[in-house]
């Protein structure tokens, strides 16, 4: 079981913004697409950095609600934790487990290729352990 599989089941569309969009615009963004984190591309379309939903109730939190009028760049993470399509869930599971990360875009050959949220993971995860329920079933009955 690996990304590729979650990405290929899922989808690989993914909702960027860049660093120039405001706080405001981002939080309407992901309030318009039931998501909970955008990724920012530069001009490129390489991933610059990373805004959550956490990431918004912070800075207000901090800096107040004028913060919601600055661009994202001066609240997105800028150290921005990627997986690949090789990886197995096991190993996405660890990383995000050990990162405290929700959302991980999943990078390759420099570019976004997707993001997984641990929505998906645990969506997938209990898809097949249902498929394995359903195999013992099927070869106890048989």
């Amino acid at each position: 079981m690996s990304v590729r599989a979650i990405l290929n089941e899922k989808g690989r569309n993914v909702v960027t913004v860049t660093p120039q969009v405001t706080v405001q615009e981002a939080a309407t963004f992901l309030h318009d697409n039931h998501i909970g984190a955008v990724v920012i591309l530069d001009r490129d379309d390489r991933i610059v950095g990373i805004l959550t939903e956490r990431d918004i109730v912070a800075a207000i939190a901090k800096y107040g609600a004028p913060c919601l009028d600055q661009p994202v760049s001066s609240v997105m993470w800028e150290n921005v934790y990627c997986c690949r399509e090789e990886m197995t869930v096991q190993t996405l599971m660890e990383m995000m487990s050990k990162l405290r990360a929700r959302h991980l875009p999943v990078e390759m050959e420099g570019r976004l290729a997707g993001i997984i949220s641990i929505g998906d993971v645990v969506k997938y995860h209990i898809r097949a352990m249902e498929r394995e329920t359903e195999e013992i079933k099927a070869y106890i009955a048989g």
